[in-house]
């Protein structure tokens, strides 16, 4: 087996560094007594952190980005299975401009589609509401679901539906023991990564907020247009936080190699 030489060592020590580096700042700024952004150099607080509280909106956009994110990657995996199954078995004519189309979100700006989603949902009489939020996600975190599903679908080893079939399965038994087994990794890691692209959106999800649909990084953004204290960074200690535990607690679980690299048991 090979191994890295120096110079790859020292590359990827200065990629991790250069990753892991703002993350480490904002956690240490978050716990700075001053009234504004430093390191904490006179001694660490939890100022900010009980700062929170009293700003409820946060925690509510918080919430509001936690449903947003869970429902939108819910309602996109119920079309990125089918679809994913569909290009990944079969042959037919158009289907790799229908892929197209479907990862066509991915190729355009947010900002675009912020603009047209604005307009389309303020003629409609959805402007701001709810409902739009979640049909908007829904179409840009599609493609990130469907990309690892039809991964997933295209290695999958169709003898063992033949010989499902052979024993007289039907096609709901067939999907539900055969086909979802075989795929959910994919199913799952799609879910994940459209989830976070859902969470952490703020270019698109700007244009079509409003006062009470108001997402975590909209929140964000609006209290840095007027203020610059480190209540923020104290926001985003707290999502860093939730986002190692949740971590953890998945590979505790489930295991982060089925997640990322669809590995079953026996490659644990």
């Amino acid at each position: 087996m090979s191994r890295n030489g120096p110079l790859a060592l020292i590359f990827h020590t200065i990629f991790v560094i250069v990753m892991v580096a703002p993350i480490l700042v904002v956690c240490l700024v978050a716990f700075t007594p001053e009234g504004f952004l430093s390191l904490p150099t006179n001694g660490f607080s939890l100022r900010w952190f009980r700062t929170i509280a009293n700003y409820p909106e946060f925690i509510h956009a918080f919430w509001v980005s936690l449903g947003l994110g869970a429902l939108s990657s819910f309602v996109a995996l119920l079309f990125a299975v089918p679809a994913a199954l569909a290009i990944a078995r079969y042959r037919f004519r158009g289907r790799d401009a229908l892929a197209a189309l479907f990862l066509s979100p991915l190729m355009i700006p947010h900002v675009v589609l912020g603009i047209a989603f604005l307009r389309f949902f303020t003629s409609a009489g959805l402007g701001g509401s709810f409902a739009a939020l979640i049909i908007a996600h829904v179409i840009i975190v599609f493609p990130f679901a469907l990309r690892l599903t039809l991964a997933a679908a295209t290695g999958m080893d169709r003898t063992v539906e033949m010989a499902a079939v052979s024993l007289g399965a039907g096609g709901w038994t067939l999907f539900r023991r055969v086909t979802l087994p075989l795929i959910l990794p994919g199913v799952i890691s799609g879910w994940a990564l459209a989830f976070i692209q859902s969470f952490d959106d703020l270019t698109m999800t700007v244009f079509l907020a409003a006062p009470g649909t108001e997402t975590l990084p909209v929140r964000m953004f609006l209290y840095i247009q007027d203020n610059i204290d480190p209540l923020v960074t104290s926001v985003s200690a707290c999502v860093i936080a939730i986002t190692m535990t949740a971590l953890i607690l998945l590979d505790r679980f489930y295991g982060l190699d089925r997640v990322l690299a669809g590995k079953g048991d026996a490659g644990r």
